[in-house]
């Protein structure tokens, strides 16, 4: 018997146009639904039945992209969040400090497509089941 499975949505937060472009063409070829934006105002409207929003936060402002980040989470709880950057550490420290649970990953740059789809996908079978 066939189900019927919506496919995961994806949010791509980035300043770098190759880097968005790339990475929003991969998942849609991968058949993951994604939208992108460059700008972190972004992050306070994200669509309700978005699955995970994935964060280039080098390119930003770091006290910005930390509040907005935290934020983010306090709002969508069961919403992963990707976070990629050269400084792992400082991210991961912050994001440490979660107190409902909610789901999120700290990939350091480079971080492959499969290895971003893979979190995506897990996360969304998760949270379907």
């Amino acid at each position: 018997m066939a189900t019927d499975v919506t496919p995961p949505r994806v949010v791509v937060v980035c300043e770098n146009p190759e880097t968005v472009d790339g990475l929003q063409a991969y998942l849609v070829g991968v058949g993951i639904g994604a939208h992108s934006t460059r700008t972190l105002d972004a992050t306070t409207s994200i669509p309700e039945r978005t699955t995970a929003v994935v964060v280039f936060p080098d390119e930003f402002r770091g006290h910005d992209v930390l509040e907005r980040i935290s934020a983010l989470r306090g709002r969508r709880p069961r919403l992963l969040l990707l976070v990629i950057t050269r400084d792992p550490q400082r991210f991961a420290a912050a994001l440490k400090s979660d107190k409902n649970g909610s789901a999120w990953l700290v990939l350091p740059k480079p971080a492959f497509g499969w290895t971003i789809v893979d979190a995506i996908r897990l996360h969304a079978d998760t949270n379907s089941a």
